[in-house]
């Protein structure tokens, strides 16, 4: 799906988000493992504001997300902050890149998005292919609390300048994951115009994680709540994962088996 309704209106929902925070904090875990991004990727990176923050910050980065009309305002941010940021439009699963870094990014619930297990699996062998040995694959995850317990079936309303928004979800326990509707309500003259987005979440638990890491050739490092060093507990709803590719000897024994 392209979120064409959702990129419109995606900067307004995210207003609360402290991109700058993040960047520091991001930087902050892979301060602690004693790396310095030196080429890195924003995967799914949206409208570009983590992505520029990153490079604002002096990170060679760029970013790639499926959604053209969501890099289309990334690359209207960058232009007007004065940063060139090269944006491709690709899935995660198909991920294509030039060459490899030593670094990817992935946040705000963005693999959540892909619809199960295999196709988590695709996405995260496809940042191994690209990754090189010993760089780090930094991702964070809705857990399957937030979605039992806090999007669950409620429903959300945003009353924000200038768009109506109305946020429904379904737990569908049986497929593990949360549908998700959005309708936005735009103000034209006398009329509202209305436009739909409709996608789904699904959510892991750790080992599950962890499992399909290691299928991939990368190695779980740390595992915290979000935006913190804390380790998550049965209440967290959303974890950073903090992930390593092997060594190329190890990458060997991976591909043995």
């Amino acid at each position: 799906m392209s979120y064409s309704a959702f990129a419109n209106y995606y900067d307004y929902l995210m207003k609360d988000v402290n991109y700058p925070a993040l960047a520091q904090y991001l930087r902050r875990v892979l301060a602690q493992l004693g790396h310095t991004p030196k080429l890195a990727l924003d995967l799914a990176c949206g409208t570009g504001s983590l992505t520029l923050e990153l490079k604002q910050m002096g990170i060679d980065i760029y970013g790639i997300d499926a959604s053209p009309d969501m890099l289309s305002i990334a690359q209207q941010k960058a232009a007007a902050a004065g940063e060139e940021i090269l944006f491709l439009c690709q899935k995660m699963q198909n991920l294509d890149l030039y060459g490899t870094i030593d670094t990817v990014f992935c946040t705000l619930d963005s693999l959540n998005h892909l619809s199960g297990k295999k196709e988590l699996l695709k996405a995260f062998q496809k940042v191994s292919l690209f990754l090189e040995p010993n760089g780090y694959f930094v991702f964070d995850l809705n857990t399957p609390y937030k979605h039992q317990h806090i999007l669950a079936d409620h429903t959300f309303v945003y009353d924000l300048d200038p768009v109506y928004c109305v946020w429904q979800n379904l737990y569908e326990e049986r497929e593990n994951r949360v549908s998700i509707s959005l309708d936005f309500f735009k103000r034209e003259g006398q009329i509202y115009r209305r436009s739909h987005e409709n996608f789904y979440e699904y959510a892991y638990s750790i080992d599950d994680i962890r499992s399909l890491l290691e299928l991939s050739g990368l190695q779980m490092r740390a595992v915290y709540e979000d935006c913190t060093f804390n380790v998550p507990t049965d209440h967290t709803e959303r974890i950073l994962v903090v992930s390593e590719k092997s060594s190329a000897k190890n990458m060997e024994k991976v591909i043995d088996k």
